[in-house]
């Protein structure tokens, strides 16, 4: 009896073998244009362990059982799945992939820290890719999230420290991550914008609304991802320049290479920029003008497949005409050593540790000294396991980070010094339910040494997908914990009055809910979301009449609410376009000592077409930024919060025409046209654009490694 019930468990264990009949299919990949395509990956559906490449012909072979499931996949192009059983020819496969267009293929990791395809992403989120950033041809960072989305405002402070508001937001309540790590050094809240270059950025990935149960304090108002590039081809160089009005001028260059194990990347900018003079009356009369310049190096090494170590290491300066006498300088350090293993399909480690040091120092002229007196220097340690289920494509992410956090400021007593210890931990799972649902669960806790303070930040999100629609819904909890300034600051303010810190502060919180409808076509996308902010605790500066001065407080709660649409088009001949308008309405109770500077209107709009042939190809761009006007109290008085008066911050709209051309062989030229109507306020706000009229400038890039490829 025994022996018989072996055998028949060996006999049931074969079956399937005998019913898994597998065939040899072959074939070539093509363009829509009928050119092969190379480096096409072909894996069977739910079998991970099954996959082949298209050679430089396009051709292709793979052994699969008779009734499986093809999937052809090449950045760029929209994956296409073939059913063999389908196919009375499945010997003989021929595939023709249509480019993305809308780049539903493109991988995003910032909503959940796993790749995912964007279309596949249970957040919603927004990408800028390195096409975009060429056909805008941004400056920086903040010239180009303005030129791309509505919601977001970049304007200036107190001598003309750039500050940006995002819905509501400041740039406390925004975490910018360069490759998903932090940035040390602050200025009136906001980091140096100017250190985020775009000469070697692969594309940018922008999360509304709280993130902060992946990625902790400061991410209460959303995340800004920006994602570099490492070396593609065996050997590469670039050279770039641009000049325009004001002496503006930018060069650049890169050198990278691809050999064996090792992949390098080097890149280098110089930017400058002549001070110039305002044409009307204003909060400022003129622009402070400087240069700045930046190296930066990243290194990679797969010593075998599946494992890799990425070292980058960078240095970035700054200088600033703020007077005649002194200069302002900044100066940043960073770097930073990545080990990511693949053990098999389910398991994945990454170990990480990073470092940034960014000083301020004043340059004296009449002596020739220059003076530091500020200094944030951060050192993160990270670790991240991630174990996904097969088959059903679930995913557990656990992880967890420390950082030391230093920082010598002038604005604290005798130019004192705090260190601030934090650490974290945190969990999420993905769950795809079935074919059409996606469940995405997870919570953070957070620990910060000063105040011995602890929060805890959960986030639950669910998508539901069914032909070309997503809908998506969540709940999020955000927070900011005071930072060291806001706790210990004594700050002169320039004889006025003085500034004191709060040890007493309780960290900002939010409840974040967001509702979101997105339809996806090969050629449109088009999408509307809501989203609701209860912010507590906001931090905020209160005259204190015991101290005689100004002192960090927290506020009752305030509101933040609105809508998102964006409806986008690109088609096959070269015609595209995009129309993104946002609402946003800031609740605060009256009484309160915070006034609302948020535009309640804002929309950006692109028309663009282009063509390319075998030795030329052109692509002319016209954007424009609408903002509303906004009605709002100022306060007259540090003193009194009864003393205000009532100002209209104008609305205005700026207009750019870019023409790109492929000349030949990587050498491209683009004419840029600024503020194409001829926009000048009529008095300078410090939310107005610093522009005296319409502007032009050209730049030119070359590919070297271009010329001596065989077309």
């Amino acid at each position: 009896m025994r022996k018989t019930f072996l055998i028949s468990l060996l006999l049931l264990s074969v079956l399937p073998s005998f019913a898994q009949k597998r065939v040899m299919v072959s074939g070539t990949v093509t363009d829509s244009e009928g050119l092969p395509l190379e480096g096409v990956t072909i894996v069977v559906k739910n079998d991970k362990t099954v996959y082949a490449l298209t050679a430089s012909g396009g051709a292709y072979s793979i052994e699969a059982p008779e009734d499986a499931v093809l999937v052809f996949q090449l950045l760029g192009y929209l994956s296409c799945e073939v059913a063999l059983e389908s196919r009375k020819d499945y010997g003989r496969t021929d595939v023709v992939m249509e480019e993305d267009l809308m780049n539903l293929e493109a991988v995003v990791v910032t909503g959940t820290r796993t790749p995912r395809l964007l279309k596949d992403s249970p957040i919603l989120t927004r990408v800028i890719t390195s096409a975009d950033i060429k056909r805008v041809d941004a400056l920086d960072v903040g010239d180009l999230l303005e030129a791309e989305l509505p919601g977001i405002e970049f304007s200036y402070a107190m001598d003309q420290q750039v500050t940006l508001n995002m819905q509501g937001f400041g740039g406390n309540s925004v975490l910018f991550l360069v490759d998903g790590e932090r940035i040390a050094g602050e200025t009136l809240d906001n980091i140096d914008y100017s250190r985020l270059n775009l000469d070697n950025v692969e594309r940018v990935e922008i999360i509304k609304g709280a993130a902060s149960s992946l990625y902790g304090s400061n991410a209460v108002g959303g995340v800004v991802n920006i994602i570099t590039s490492g070396a593609t081809e065996p050997w590469s160089v670039n050279v770039n320049a641009r000049y325009g009005a004001h002496n503006e001028r930018r060069y650049g260059g890169s050198a990278g290479f691809v050999a064996g194990k090792f992949n390098s990347m080097t890149n280098v900018q110089y930017t400058a920029v002549d001070s110039y003079k305002m044409k009307n009356e204003g909060d400022y009369n003129a622009f402070y003008g400087g240069f700045n310049y930046s190296v930066k190096e990243r290194l990679q090494y797969e010593p075998v497949e599946g494992l890799k170590f990425t070292a980058r290491a960078g240095y970035f300066f700054r200088e600033r005409d703020m007077q005649a006498d002194t200069k302002d300088r900044y100066r940043d350090f960073s770097g930073g050593l990545k080990g990511e293993w693949d053990i098999n399909d389910e398991n994945r480690v990454e170990l990480s540790y990073s470092y940034d040091q960014y000083d301020k120092s004043d340059y004296l002229l009449f002596n020739d000294s220059d003076v530091r007196d500020y200094s944030n220097v951060q050192h993160v340690l990270r670790g991240i396991y991630t174990y996904s289920f097969f088959p059903g494509g679930h995913t557990l992410i656990v992880g967890g980070d420390y950082m030391r956090d230093y920082l010598m400021s002038y604005q604290f007593e005798g130019n004192g010094h705090y260190i601030q210890h934090t650490a974290d931990v945190f969990t999420q799972i993905e769950c795809n339910l079935d074919d059409r649902w996606h469940l995405t669960g997870g919570l953070r806790f957070d620990y910060f040494s000063q105040k011995k303070l602890s929060h805890f930040s959960p986030k639950l999100s669910l998508m539901y997908r069914i032909g070309g629609w997503s809908f998506r819904g969540s709940y999020s909890g955000g927070f900011r914990a005071p930072t060291l300034k806001e706790m210990y600051m004594s700050f002169d303010m320039a004889g006025i009055f003085m500034i004191y810190g709060n040890p007493d502060l309780a960290p900002e919180s939010s409840e974040n809910l967001s509702l979101s409808a997105e339809y996806s076509w090969k050629y449109l996308n088009v999408s509307l979301s809501g989203f609701y902010n209860w912010v507590d605790n906001r931090i905020t500066t209160v005259w204190n009449d015991a101290l005689g001065g100004m002192q960090y407080m927290n506020m009752s709660p305030l509101q933040v609410r609105g809508l998102d649409f964006s409806v986008s088009t690109r088609l096959p001949f070269g015609l595209g376009a995009r129309l993104s308008y946002t609402y946003t309405d800031e609740a605060i109770r009256a009484g309160e000592p915070l006034l609302s500077q948020t535009r309640p209107h804002s929309a950006t709009l692109k028309v663009e077409y282009g063509k390319s042939w075998k030795n030329y190809g052109f692509n002319i761009a016209l954007s424009g930024r609408v903002l509303s006007a906004v009605t709002t109290d100022v306060y007259t008085s540090a003193t009194d919060y009864e003393d205000t008066e009532t100002v209209t911050y104008p609305g205005y709209t700026i207009w750019k025409l870019v023409f790109s051309q492929d000349i030949w062989r990587g050498i491209d030229l683009n004419v840029i046209v600024d503020n194409l109507f001829n926009y000048v306020p009529d008095y300078y706000y410090s939310s107005s654009p610093a522009t005296t009229g319409i502007t032009a400038a050209v730049g030119l890039s070359v590919d070297i490694e271009k010329f001596f490829k065989k077309y």
